[in-house]
């Protein structure tokens, strides 16, 4: 059985057909889809696809990719619906982290001031509201490992994903010291990428967990098509052949490794 930690199930590439793809990843294995928010236009919307589908759980967040259509209030809304949500017994199943957040340092236009500025003020606020509640984060990290560790250090969460991780192995190691664990898809299934292979090859598999990321990042076997949590077993199986080990092994730490991660998955 299996895991997809990372996937936008709810995405508009599905075509209203979610919970017939959720249907079908549970057929092939796949136990856990944590779907995660990226604006407060789809907070409701993850939620019910979670409570709709009996292999999924949600997260909600403010992708640092939005970040420049939000405001105050959002954040504001954020921690009321976490507050309401943690009200509620710690074994209700559904809800099980704040994501999708972070920071995006490849699209130009948010690098620069005052869309930098604004991406470092809603990552730092959201990582407050995690704090505040004891909740994990699931981590955008693209080309911003660095600054994203420079708040991690400052404001002290339970721990997280690092999600779609291509940093450094120092990097690495940065995030598993900080209690996080590091999400390998997709992108791990191509042979020119070595970086990403060379991680998923030589870092613990304790501190290792999968992700599908779909609709994006497909795999090398559907490299122009949609990617699907239905994929993740096959992606598991590239992640055993990087190792040299067994994939019912690879199947047994990383399902653990999630829960740990996110502990009201196992409510």
């Amino acid at each position: 059985m299996w895991i997809d930690t990372h996937c936008h199930l709810d995405a508009s590439e599905f075509n209203g057909e979610s919970l017939t793809i959720a249907h079908a990843a549970l057929q092939a294995g796949v136990e856990g889809i944590v779907i995660p928010a990226v604006h407060k236009n789809n907070f409701d919307q993850v939620a019910r696809l979670a409570g709709q589908a009996g292999n999924c759980f949600y997260a909600l967040g403010i992708h640092p990719m939005y970040v420049p259509t939000s405001d105050e209030k959002d954040l504001n809304l954020l921690r009321e619906r976490v507050a309401t949500l943690m009200a509620i017994s710690h074994q209700r199943r559904g809800f099980v982290a704040i994501g999708e957040i972070g920071l995006d340092f490849f699209v130009p236009a948010l690098t620069q001031s005052p869309l930098r500025e604004k991406q470092e003020y809603f990552y730092v606020e959201q990582l407050k509201i995690a704090r505040d509640f004891g909740l994990p984060v699931l981590l955008h990290v693209r080309r911003s490992q660095d600054i994203i560790l420079k708040y991690l250090r400052r404001i002290k969460v339970i721990g997280g994903i690092a999600h779609a991780f291509n940093g450094s192995a120092q990097q690495a190691h940065h995030f598993i010291e900080l209690g996080f664990k590091l999400g390998f898809g997709g992108a791990m299934t191509y042979t020119r990428a070595l970086q990403i292979r060379r991680l998923a090859s030589e870092l613990p598999l304790e501190s290792i967990v999968l992700e599908t990321d779909a609709p994006d990042i497909p795999p090398s076997w559907n490299a122009r098509g949609i990617n699907s949590p239905v994929e993740l077993p096959r992606i598991a199986s590239v992640l055993a052949d990087l190792r040299g080990v067994e994939i019912s092994q690879i199947s047994a730490v990383t399902n653990e490794n999630a829960r740990t991660v996110l502990p009201r998955m196992r409510g």
